[in-house]
């Protein structure tokens, strides 16, 4: 339950990281740094965030329950299709 929390929080910041990059594109016009600082800022957060996700799938403690998924996790073995 805390990776999926700590995986939305990242989402959230990363958003809020991305608006504020915008801000301060906007309002500075290339003047400052700020605009470099929030993308340093984004690409620490997107890091962190796909790290958690590999760690999450790779221990299996994320998994996907789509519809298509369910012949996997039923059988516990791939079903081949033949066309």
């Amino acid at each position: 339950m805390w990776l999926k929390i700590v995986i939305a929080v990242l989402f959230i910041a990363l958003v809020i990281s991305l608006f504020s990059g915008l801000f301060f594109l906007m309002q500075d016009r290339g003047t400052t740094m700020r605009t470099w600082q929030s993308l340093k800022v984004r690409l620490i957060l997107a890091t962190l965030m796909m790290g958690f996700l590999f760690y999450g799938v790779f221990t299996g403690k994320l998994g996907s329950n789509a519809p298509w998924d369910q012949r996997y996790l039923e059988s516990g073995a791939a079903v081949q299709q033949t066309p």
